[in-house]
């Protein structure tokens, strides 16, 4: 499936560019394949950050659900089998 592409106008410094421009990949590739490889791991490694934050703050420490249950770690029962 073929997935429908927009140009975009991305402004960046000179010596950034000649940086990116250098990259063995970027001359392989081209600096279009690189820069959307690049945004989707960007979004890809915020959204996985999102998410540890928020079970972070749902299950760990501070005002989550630990402290809902805070107290019952010594009263569970195991019965004998």
């Amino acid at each position: 499936m073929m997935t429908s592409m927009k140009a975009i106008q991305v402004t960046l410094d000179e010596e950034l560019l000649a940086r990116l421009d250098r990259d063995e990949e970027v001359r392989r590739d081209g600096r279009s394949a690189v820069l959307r490889r690049a945004a989707d791991l960007y979004l890809r490694r915020r959204q996985s950050r999102s998410i540890a934050e928020a079970y972070q703050k749902a299950y760990g420490g501070g005002n989550g659900l630990a402290d809902d249950f805070a107290g019952w770690e010594d009263e569970e029962v195991w019965l004998d089998e």
